[in-house]
């Protein structure tokens, strides 16, 4: 799919990040979206960028709330499309929408493990699944799935656990690969791409917070700060010290640091990953980094969560260390 002008694209998580510069790219190309995210306001914000352009006349930006674990919101969340799109096909779906926490097994809730495995993964399984037969009536479909590095190497460090997000970044990593040859038997004219971001400036570190939390606020909860402190004394230092308005200064610069101090930002990674998508690549790394750690983890797969691995992938790639 070489131009995306006149195109039917689906969107998830299209508020922020990554999802608004790819709402954001595809609509300057001329194609028609339907985005979601839970939170109206930030896709009111997406819409709003997009109606800054001169847009081509007839192009439709739809706006949709669902939340992309919830089978039956996505369900409505297609047939939503399909009313305001006025359309009974599309031609891309970017299955973009994620969030953070769920670390541990043992030290967080089953609730907040599952919240994260459900987003990260369910929804790419709920929305491949329900729009996956208005792609079939299209004349050409591409199915993008957004994995990460943490979907080839499970970490974020030797002393932070990262298991719900790495287990689900690894199932959308193997799904979208088991695609490719389902859809060249059963569906030959849609293809598909499994995206490896690396770490790429964007609020997810912020949005995962309040949604895990189940608020808009932007107020530290007594959970944060204590799972704070547990991660400073992880990392070898003595939070037994320090104030609670010190550890939401913390919590409240890890997020910041991430957004504003990464290597890339989402409007670059939305590039390559619709570049990628043009060149009819079904592996798009995005980022140095990510490039770095998928080759080491290659080369090394036995030593990749040794403490000398890890330390050899930071100073390579320029990664500061945080709470």
């Amino acid at each position: 799919m070489k131009d995306f002008a006149g195109r039917i694209a689906v969107v998830t998580g299209g508020g922020t990040g990554m999802g608004r510069e790819l709402v954001r790219q595809l609509v300057a190309a001329g194609c028609n979206v339907a985005m979601c995210d839970v939170s109206s306001r930030a896709m009111a914000e997406t819409r709003r960028l997009c109606e800054t352009e001169r847009l081509p006349q007839g192009l439709r930006i739809t706006t949709h709330v669902a939340d992309v674990s919830d089978a039956s919101a996505v369900e409505r969340f297609r047939d939503e499309v399909a009313d305001k799109q006025e359309t009974d096909k599309i031609n891309l779906l970017f299955n973009n929408a994620g969030i953070g926490g769920g670390g541990s097994m043992i030290a967080n809730s089953r609730e907040e493990w599952e919240k994260t495995f459900n987003v990260c993964w369910g929804g790419v399984y709920n929305n491949t699944r329900s729009f996956l037969p208005m792609m079939l009536k299209a004349d050409q479909g591409h199915i993008v799935n957004t994995s990460s590095i943490n979907g080839t190497w499970a970490s974020i460090g030797p002393n932070t656990p990262h298991t719900a997000y790495s287990a689900a970044k690894f199932a959308v990593k193997g799904f979208t690969e088991a695609l490719i040859t389902d859809l060249r038997i059963n569906a030959p004219h849609i293809r598909c791409s499994v995206v490896m971001p690396g770490h790429i400036g964007t609020s997810i570190v912020a949005n995962s917070r309040k949604i895990q939390a189940g608020t808009q606020s932007e107020e530290i909860t007594p959970t944060e700060i204590a799972q704070a402190r547990a991660r400073i004394a992880a990392s070898g230092k003595d939070p037994s010290t320090m104030t609670d308005d010190a550890i939401r200064y913390l919590v409240a610069e890890r997020a910041r640091r991430f957004l504003e101090e990464a290597p890339m930002t989402a409007a670059q990674a939305a590039t390559v990953i619709l570049d990628g998508v043009k060149a009819d690549k079904w592996r798009i790394l995005v980022g140095d980094d990510a490039h770095a750690i998928d080759a080491a983890v290659r080369a090394a797969p036995e030593k990749a969560y040794d403490q000398d691995f890890f330390e050899a992938i930071r100073s390579k790639v320029g990664w500061r260390l945080g709470t």
